[in-house]
């Protein structure tokens, strides 16, 4: 085996260091990606939040309109599926 000088160990973790410095970059890139991904999946929930809040009024107003309609109509007659009158 050939012999390992103070200068090749030197030129190693030089080496070594600049890769380091590259993997703390792309983790920082990492880190700042799931940062963004956190923003856009709260702002998802809120809108969806948003939305049911907004079919939960939609739905107390239908039901509204209806018990108004049901008491300005009056009581209403069942359905009867045979024909009043009868033809021979």
């Amino acid at each position: 085996m050939g012999d390992v000088t103070n200068e090749l160990l030197y030129e190693v973790l030089k080496s070594m260091q600049g890769r380091l410095d590259k993997l703390e970059a792309g983790q920082s890139e990492i880190r700042q990606e799931l940062i963004s991904i956190r923003g856009h999946m709260i702002a998802i929930q809120q809108d969806t939040h948003n939305i049911y809040g907004m079919l939960g009024r939609h739905d107390e107003r239908i039901e509204r309109r209806l018990e108004l309609r049901e008491l300005a109509e009056g009581p209403q007659k069942p359905y009867d599926p045979s024909p009043n009158d009868q033809n021979p």
